[in-house]
């Protein structure tokens, strides 16, 4: 059971893992994703055919209760294959919602980010198709460190579960992940969480899947920015990335004015929402061992998976400090 679909592994020469290589989805609304990812967000999507057999590898796996049936799509940016995945399951039993607002205190997964090389035109589409932003496209500054400063266009989307989608612009620059050359269309391009113990977290991906730090610093809210959190609060912004990867990153905030809202909804399959990332890795032995070195939670030991996304191999899952799932996979 494999997808036609040619999809790049991402691991970095000497690298242990990927970039993010694939986003697990959980809903009822899946006319919704249809719509939102399909339709105005341009993406491909199939209906993966599953065997009962293949729903028992995928609940002993992921860890969902027999009682919880699902169909599974797969959602991807054809022109762009190397662009996070999305596996969307489709819930016939419905669970809990990890968010229950658009509100960014919310703790938890945040948002996909959709790099463009286009953002007043996406912009344009968005409003054609009624989707709702957190606030009105903004143009920024970053700081290169050395007296010069790079321009981006940004704003935040309403997506399906309350799931923010970043519409971003890297202005007369390489953007954050490849577009679609034909029409500026681009991501999942990268993913952000709001996480209540940053430095735990943060250490999950460096120690345990040995990606590295590209940035880490403290903003400030702006004011009518699409965060839509009070002005001035300041809040971490991390930056990480597979080696050699770049692309399909993780980004981490961490908001210090106290506001942060636990929704008491675990970030994790099957509850709606984005519930579970997959990297790929070169040695899924080591992940595991790095893993158990320091104390991180097994959803699930190593075992032999056939997945439709990501091929024939052995996969576990682990579960980050702020309890977001987290799927290794290295194909056989």
């Amino acid at each position: 059971m494999k997808t036609t679909l040619n999809t790049p592994k991402g691991i970095g020469k000497g690298a242990l893992t990927s970039y993010i290589h694939t986003a697990t989805i959980c809903t009822t609304d899946l006319n919704g994703y249809k719509y939102f990812y399909g339709e105005v967000m341009k993406m491909s999507y199939d209906k993966v055919s599953l065997t009962e057999k293949n729903k028992a590898q995928q609940r002993a796996l992921w860890g969902i209760p027999e009682a919880v049936d699902y169909d599974m799509y797969h959602f991807y940016r054809s022109t762009v294959p190397s662009l996070i995945q999305l596996r969307v399951l489709h819930l016939k039993t419905p669970t809990p919602h990890i968010h229950k607002s658009y509100n960014s205190y919310e703790l938890g997964s945040f948002s996909l980010g959709f790099p463009t090389s286009n953002a007043k035109k996406m912009d344009n589409r968005m409003q054609d198709y009624g989707i709702s932003a957190m606030a009105p496209t903004q143009l920024g500054d970053i700081d290169n460190g050395d007296g010069t400063s790079r321009q981006y266009l940004e704003t935040i989307y309403q997506g399906p579960d309350y799931l923010h989608c970043v519409g971003i612009e890297r202005v007369n620059q390489q953007q954050l992940a490849p577009c679609d050359p034909n029409d500026g269309f681009g991501g999942p391009g990268y993913s952000a969480f709001v996480a209540k113990d940053s430095d735990a977290e943060v250490a999950f991906y460096t120690d345990v899947l040995e990606h590295y730090i590209l940035f880490d610093s403290v903003w400030e809210a702006a004011e009518g920015g699409a965060l839509g959190i009070n002005t001035g609060t300041p809040f971490r912004f991390c930056g990480i990335y597979a080696p050699e990867a770049k692309q399909n990153h993780f980004l981490l905030l961490d908001f210090k004015d106290g506001n942060m809202i636990d929704t008491k909804v675990q970030s994790c399959v099957p509850n709606q929402g984005l519930g579970m990332y997959t990297f790929q890795t070169s040695n899924i032995d080591k992940v595991m061992q790095n893993a158990k070195d320091k104390g991180i939670k097994i959803i699930s030991e190593i075992q032999e998976v056939s997945d439709y996304i990501l091929g024939t191999g052995k996969a576990c899952v682990l579960e980050t400090p702020n309890g977001l799932y987290i799927e290794i996979f290295q194909e056989n």
